[in-house]
């Protein structure tokens, strides 16, 4: 997720990007396109150029009808798309959500709001207390699931809900910010803590009424918070690694607390899976010749100092000074960066239980964890992760899943092999493994062991040849066909930076818009090497009668209502792909986009409809659905004016919205 000025709480001033953007791939691997004629070809409209003929076909069928696209991707059921579509809300002081005619949306869970038993209300100054704050709703909703109750799928449900982080909004007056005598920031303990509270996960009780309206049940046995240091246990092949221990945790086993918490996945045997993104920012080491050998610390972009990239926690709790302390057993904190970007495994419907991070997927700036299982019980999860110029990845367990042992599968995430993605010009691409001992992952290449490959997984893909891309961030399975889909939210650097020439995946330099890319994997298979892939759609605006997005690369290739920058991404049970946007609403280069956005698009003919405006300021993103499809639940985070009191006067408060279909029926139909 792109985290705007606005979201971070303290941030340099001379800082002119966001810090969770910046690219840190120092590799030369080689891109689709790496000539210095490529780019030239593209915007000159030269795709017939381009190697083979899939090629060609690959870049336009964004573009085709079903019988134009690629036979791999023509067997999708259609699903039906019943709603009239809502305009552009362009209106910069726009304040609401706004849903198709039929529908109702209603604010439902806001930042502050009761969880945990004894949590006060809200405090509208923001003058709850970090205790306080830790047992109600966070900060900045962001991936969510609903886990129904099997006697009443449909009645009775588990929300479980990520907040990725928090904004100055939290301190009655912003953040507090001193100078030590090294002018290093300092901050004070408790908005510190208090900062800490409003990260994590909230899992919330839900249940209808006797009138069939759904509300929160407080208290409940059920309802929890986790925050940014609740006991978490270390699990798979990482766990007790050297470079996982720190001067608190001897042993390397156990760590406090989840960060940066953006989209999400869900197992077949009912565990939550949270992916721990923009980590990276929360850390500082102070040796600069220390922080340039460490791999582990300069290819994810931890700040070289004086002070971590936001917040400056590192200035009251110090396990986030990673600064080799060699008076401390382990050099006191400087593994604790390697402790986050894990999968963080969670138990929703057992309150006493404690999360684990499973190190088998391996350490990247996490963007979600999809699930896709084949009929033999082979499973696959795929993440991207959120930086420019950085990759696309998949771990498939060793073992497969029994339906008929749920709690027999808790192991399966401790084990198994995880690949990163190659995407060849021609439409194929394979699945690169990242195991130790492979070419370009031994001794030799400066890898030690498996840990060492998981734990420095960003280098491992570096030496195997892994594509670059613009910004991996949701990714989404179709139930009909398992073919995978990954949003591309946008990279400005395509095109400009010479490591970073335009591509096949990646067509377009100074990428404002981004696209959504699919593929399938060869016989259907999760555990395959190999596959198919195709641009699903670019975003951007219509171009005009007779010109492409090879005109003006502002334009796409969108057939209905267009967006920019597509991030969250979920498929309904029946078929109907869900798009939700994150762009810079204040920027002229999305002018004609209006506010963030959800769509809703048909994999079939790539048609589009606009379903959901919100306010100003905000990023919609968050989705998931009672089984029956009768309610859903999307989040607005970090509005910029009031919502949801919409008064033009009230601290804004990150929320989850409940939708409804007003006949009771199927919400998309």
């Amino acid at each position: 997720m792109r985290v705007t000025n606005q979201s971070i709480l303290i941030q340099r001033a001379d800082q002119a990007r966001d810090v969770d953007d910046t690219p840190v791939n120092p590799s030369d691997n080689r891109h689709l396109n790496q000539v210095s004629h490529a780019r030239r070809r593209v915007l000159k409209g030269g795709l017939g150029l381009l190697a083979g003929p899939f090629a060609a076909s690959t870049l336009l069928s964004a573009c085709a009808s079903r019988e134009d696209a690629p036979a791999a991707f023509q067997d999708s059921p259609r699903p039906v798309i019943g709603f009239k579509p809502v305009p552009v809300a362009s209106d910069p002081d726009y304040d609401r959500v706004d849903v198709p005619e039929g529908y109702t949306a209603r604010p439902f869970f806001s930042w502050g709001d009761p969880v945990e038993k004894g949590a006060p209300e809200w405090h509208p100054e923001a003058k709850n207390t970090w205790t306080e704050q830790a047992l109600q709703s966070g900060q900045n909703h962001d991936g969510m699931h609903f886990f129904p109750f099997p006697d009443a799928p449909n009645e009775r449900g588990l929300l479980v809900i990520n907040h990725e982080y928090i904004n100055a909004t939290i301190h009655p007056d912003g953040p507090t910010v001193t100078r030590d005598a090294q002018g290093r920031r300092v901050r004070p303990l408790e908005e510190v803590r208090k900062e800490q509270a409003g990260h994590g996960l909230s899992i919330i009780e839900l249940r209808k009424d006797a009138r069939g309206d759904w509300q929160r049940v407080y208290p409940s046995r059920y309802n929890r918070r986790l925050t940014a240091y609740t006991p978490m246990t270390l699990s798979g092949p990482c766990a007790g690694a050297e470079a996982m221990k720190t001067a608190d945790d001897p042993q390397g086993r156990e760590v406090l607390g989840t960060l940066n918490n953006c989209s999400m996945g869900v197992t077949p045997w009912g565990t939550y899976l949270i992916a721990e993104e923009n980590w990276k920012n929360y850390f500082v080491n102070r040796d600069p010749e220390d922080h340039a050998r460490r791999r582990e610390h300069h290819r994810y972009g931890i700040a070289a100092g004086p002070n971590s990239h936001y917040n400056y926690w590192e200035s009251a709790d110090p396990r986030f000074d990673a600064t080799p302390q060699a008076d401390q057993p382990h050099g006191g904190h400087v593994n604790e960066p390697n402790r986050f970007g894990w999968v963080v495994e969670v138990d929703p419907f057992d309150p006493d239980s404690r999360p684990v991070k499973r190190t088998a997927f391996g350490r990247i700036v996490r963007e979600g964890c999809t699930c896709v299982q084949h009929p033999d019980g082979t499973l696959a999860f795929y993440s991207g992760d959120d930086t420019r110029g950085e990759y696309v990845y998949k771990f498939v367990p060793d073992g497969r899943f029994d339906a008929e042992n749920p709690k027999a599968n808790r192991d399966l995430l401790d084990k198994g092999t995880v690949y990163v993605a190659v995407y060849h010009e021609d439409g194929t691409g394979e699945w690169r493994p990242l195991v130790w001992g492979a070419p370009g992952l031994t001794e030799t290449d400066g890898f030690r062991d498996q840990a060492d490959v998981l734990i420095n997984l960003r280098s491992a893909a570096d030496a195997v040849g892994a594509t670059p891309m613009d910004r991996p961030e949701w990714t989404a399975v179709n139930p009909f066909t398992r073919d995978g889909y990954v949003t591309l939210t946008n990279n400005t650097d395509r095109g400009v930076d010479p490591n970073e020439p335009v591509d096949a995946a990646n067509p377009r330099p100074e990428n404002h818009h981004g696209q959504i890319l699919r593929w399938r994997e060869a016989e259907r298979h999760p555990a395959a090497t190999t596959f198919q892939w195709e641009l699903f759609l670019l975003a951007g605006e219509q171009p005009p009668a007779g010109e492409s997005w090879q005109t003006d690369h502002q334009y796409g290739t969108i057939k209905g209502d267009i967006f920019a920058s597509p991030d969250g991404l979920w498929f309904d049970p029946d078929g109907r792909l869900w798009i939700q946007t994150d762009f810079s609403d204040g920027k002229s280069v999305y002018d004609a986009m209006g506010t963030n956005q959800m769509l809703c698009a048909d994999p079939v003919t790539r048609k589009v409809r606009r379903f959901l405006t919100g306010p100003s300021g905000c990023e919609i993103t968050g989705i998931t659905a009672t089984p029956d499809g009768t309610a859903m639940w999307i989040n607005v985070q970090h509005p910029g004016i009031s919502y949801p009191a919409s008064d033009g006067k009230t601290r804004p408060r990150s929320t989850t919205v409940l939708i409804t279909k007003n006949d009771g029926g199927v919400i998309g139909s």
